[in-house]
């Protein structure tokens, strides 16, 4: 018998999903565009770039510094908006939506929820592992055995926010989801991964 008979392992996607690699750097970049066009009005409405080249002779003496800097603050865009209200607004949600992003890459960075569950019939153990937060719960690795299991019980949640979760049915009616947060599987794999889960362990199926 090869080793497929003795060790199931289900790797969990976590953070690292295409959808959050998609909307973080769609943030990102329109969050980038509000706040230079934010700042652009302010800057604007000081004529900084008059006043600044206009003090400063060793920049003022550079080739092109002058063309670049007027244009960079005087385009077309922000001499149209004014710093109150929209400038100001803009700036507001540019830095509101750069943070967002950036809370967004660290989770992406840090895997949170990623990780895996694994079933060793071989060594007589369940192990689910998942990345969490930086801090002393970094990493969640729990040890379970497998005499410990009563059954597979699937959850399903039908509605505009639908889940379909997995769990582990422990003696004394104790249950842990196994299955991602954020990315809920259809009704097929579902139902395929617990039935391959309740036959490999030899218990009965929930809720299907």
């Amino acid at each position: 018998m090869n080793q497929e008979n003795f060790i199931r392992r289900y790797f969990i996607v976590g953070e690292r999903r295409f959808s959050n690699y998609w909307w973080a750097t769609l943030i990102f970049i329109g969050s980038v565009g509000f706040l230079f066009t934010g700042v652009s009005s302010y800057l604007t409405m000081l004529n900084f770039s008059i006043s600044f080249s206009s003090n400063n002779e060793v920049l003022n003496s550079i080739p092109g510094f002058n063309f670049i800097l007027q244009n960079m603050f005087h385009t077309s865009t922000t001499e149209t908006i004014h710093f109150f209200p929209q400038g100001l607004l803009m700036c507001f949600y540019g830095s509101l939506g750069f943070l967002l992003s950036l809370y967004w890459w660290f989770l992406i960075f840090w895997n949170v929820g990623g990780g895996f569950n694994e079933f060793n019939k071989k060594e007589n153990f369940i192990r689910i592992f998942r990345w969490g937060y930086p801090g002393k719960n970094r990493k969640i690795d729990l040890y379970y055995t497998l005499k410990d299991v009563e059954s597979i019980r699937v959850e399903i949640q039908q509605g505009l926010d639908s889940q379909r979760t997995i769990f582990l049915k422990f003696k004394g009616n104790r249950e842990i989801p196994i299955t991602g947060i954020g990315q809920p599987l259809t009704l097929q794999e579902i139902e395929k991964q617990a039935s391959e889960l309740a036959n490999f362990l030899q218990v009965s199926l929930e809720g299907l």
